[in-house]
């Protein structure tokens, strides 16, 4: 087997991440999941009404867990990238810029809304 050098390990990680969020999360692929999940309500502890969205079959499960479609995404672009590099590693690159970005984005994000709470309790 071929030696992967870090910085394309670190890419199909980043991709992997970025891939099974939008599975998973992203309002975009929600047409996807929605078939197989359905909305549960439930009393919570307090005594108010929650809405739940629980998988329907196994597929449902693995649209819905971010465990499980990380693990097939993972492999994936892994396979993707050994078996038919000339079109994974673009797709993988992609989505490697997209998911440091993400990641990026949340520490700003917790930055700017840590800012924004002490400058409110200090006032």
């Amino acid at each position: 087997m071929e030696e992967i050098h870090w910085l394309t390990y670190i890419m199909i990680i980043l991709a992997s991440y970025r891939f099974t969020h939008l599975i998973v999360f992203d309002k975009i692929t929600e047409f996807i999941r929605k078939p197989f999940l359905k909305d549960k309500t439930y009393q919570d502890d307090d005594g108010h009404l929650k809405h739940k969205e629980i998988p329907t079959s196994k597929f449902g499960y693995l649209l819905n867990c971010y465990w499980c479609a990380g693990v097939w995404s993972a492999i994936f672009m892994a396979l993707g990238y050994l078996y038919i590099p000339q079109i994974a590693l673009p797709i993988i690159f992609i989505f490697s810029i997209a998911g440091a970005q993400a990641i990026l984005e949340t520490f700003v994000g917790v930055g700017v809304k840590l800012v924004d709470f002490l400058k409110s309790s200090s006032n």
